[in-house]
């Protein structure tokens, strides 16, 4: 069995989490499935921000845990979740690292979504 690598960020793949201040609001047809003003924003190398979300902010009854799980040396061990009322295409819509590496230990508790598997991810004014 080997190990999984652990990479810690730096120059060559910087990662930063921050507060975003901005009211940010996830719908799936037609519900809210999350709403807080205590998301995190995510900044990875050079792919887009991703806000991570408390999960006491999100609806987890419109949640359902599944088999899928992934595997990022900089963030950890990843789970999914679906949202069964979005059909097949909010299947593993939602991710969550439930013991992120100590670069991104402020992410714990936190679930992130999709943008083409959900109908909207709303940033609004705090």
């Amino acid at each position: 069995m080997t190990a999984k690598p652990i990479r810690i960020p730096g120059p060559d793949h910087p990662i930063t989490v921050e507060r975003n201040p901005a009211r940010v609001v996830v719908r799936v047809a037609g519900r809210v499935v999350a709403d807080t003003r205590a998301a995190l924003a995510l900044r990875e190398a050079s792919y887009p921000p991703v806000q991570y979300i408390p999960r006491e902010d999100v609806d987890m009854a419109l949640l359902t845990r599944t088999e899928h799980a992934t595997y990022c040396p900089y963030k950890g061990e990843c789970a999914y979740y679906s949202i069964p009322i979005g059909g097949q295409r909010a299947a593993n819509a939602v991710w969550t690292y439930e013991a992120p590496y100590a670069a991104v230990a402020a992410i714990k508790d936190y679930l992130a979504f999709y943008p083409s598997r959900v109908d909207a991810i709303e940033e609004g004014a705090a």
